[in-house]
């Protein structure tokens, strides 16, 4: 099925929201918010934290932050599986539950392999919920308020990384154990808010017709295309997500406080990212949308490796910021545009494809900081890599639609 057909298609759907709609939205968005946005963010203004108050040594708490990816990296696998055993909406309000737990869990350092097990239960059940939040609320939703469903689902993430720069700061005010307490709190309030939202059961998946399996050929290709460009925007994004904040502290010399001010502005532009570019993919079709949004990434990317201007880091972070968060929505958009009919393919792309993010993302925080290290801290060319990764995936974009249009007219 081509892009404008794709198009076609949705611009003749009926587009309301009604009430039931709107609330599972609601939980889509609490359920991203605490398992990935807090879960994984608000981690990192902790570390230092973490260290002064003697709770872990340096290297403890570096790998305390990656058994939160390694456990988003299982629970992206083994997400489905979890749903098969206890139904979509069983399983994501446990999920919820679990993170919750993991927050007042943090909040007592018993040992290093108990703070371990709850990092890692946190980021297991923040894989699953991204796996499942958005392919269980989706087929619910009209065909043409899908991109703005999923961009209000996924805002979530960009709160979280907002509050890791504003809210953390404030509650550190009163202690690490009563900072994790809150965190916890908020989080069981946010997990009971979602409970009652979820839709109770999955619409059946629609038998698809001879005529839609004649172009399966183009759509494989497009989707193991897909794979490798989330997979890139993991290579792409998290040289910023690890080095944005230290390049301008330590690198350009202007101070923790004016880094921590661009990480800010990177939470801000991260909260508006899904609906942007949700929005975006409802108007222009995600293929289309997601394509810009890569040319995008890979020139802010460049802009960080080449720039050291106030305005130039600015404008970068800002884009990438929208970027983080955006990519989401526009990557699950364009499953929905691949498979618009098989939502048992359309949960089982997204998860290959949200495996594929978090392995690169594992990977990369570990081979980029190898790479710093060995390089004595040079920031521009970690900077270059990801840009180059992005660049590479906006290529091959091009590469694949250009004979996938060749394919269409023959």
């Amino acid at each position: 099925m081509s892009d404008q057909t794709i198009s076609a298609v949705r611009a003749d759907q009926p587009s309301s929201l009604d009430a039931r709609a709107l609330f599972a939205i609601l939980a889509g968005f609490c359920a991203s918010l605490v398992a990935i946005g807090l879960a994984r963010f608000a981690y990192t203004p902790l570390i230092p934290p973490l260290i002064e108050a003697h709770w872990f040594t340096s290297s403890q708490a570096v790998t305390l932050g990656a058994a939160n990816f390694a456990g988003y990296f299982a629970g992206a696998v083994f997400g489905r599986a979890i749903a098969n055993m206890l139904t979509n909406r069983h399983a994501l309000r446990l999920l919820m539950a679990i993170v919750t737990a993991a927050f007042f869990g943090c909040a007592f350092p018993l040992s290093i392999t108990w703070f371990f097990a709850w990092r890692f239960l946190s980021g297991l059940s923040g894989g699953a919920i991204m796996v499942l939040v958005a392919t269980t609320i989706l087929p619910h939703m009209p065909p043409a308020r899908r991109g703005f469903a999923s961009g209000m689902i996924f805002v979530g993430l960009g709160f979280g990384i907002a509050a890791s720069g504003t809210l953390i700061p404030k509650l550190l005010h009163y202690g690490l154990h009563d900072t994790w307490i809150g965190l916890g709190v908020f989080s069981l309030v946010l997990t009971a808010l979602a409970w009652f939202g979820w839709p109770a059961a999955n619409p059946p998946a629609v038998t698809v017709s001879s005529a839609t399996t004649h172009a399966s050929q183009l759509g494989g290709a497009r989707l193991r295309l897909l794979y490798a460009q989330y997979a890139a925007n993991a290579l792409g994004l998290v040289p910023v997500m690890i080095l944005l904040v230290d390049c301008i502290a330590r690198g350009y010399g202007r101070g923790a406080d004016v880094g921590a001010s661009y990480w800010v502005l990177y939470g801000i532009a991260a909260v508006f990212g899904p609906l942007i570019c949700g929005n975006a993919g409802d108007r222009i079709g995600f293929g289309m949308a997601y394509r810009f949004v890569l040319l995008l990434q890979a020139c802010a990317a460049v802009l960080l490796a080449l720039s050291a201007n106030a305005y130039a880091i600015g404008v970068a972070t800002v884009a990438l910021g929208v970027s983080t968060t955006g990519i989401v929505p526009l990557a699950l958009g364009r499953v929905h545009e691949l498979l618009p009919h098989d939502h048992t393919e359309q949960r089982a792309a997204w998860s290959r494809a949200t495996s594929a993010f978090a392995l690169c993302q594992a990977l990369a925080g570990y081979g980029y900081s190898f790479l710093f290290s060995h390089t004595h801290n040079n920031y521009a060319l970690i900077f270059a890599c990801g840009a180059f990764a992005l660049a590479m995936a906006f290529m091959a974009d091009l590469v694949v639609n250009r004979k996938g249009r060749a394919y269409m007219v023959s």
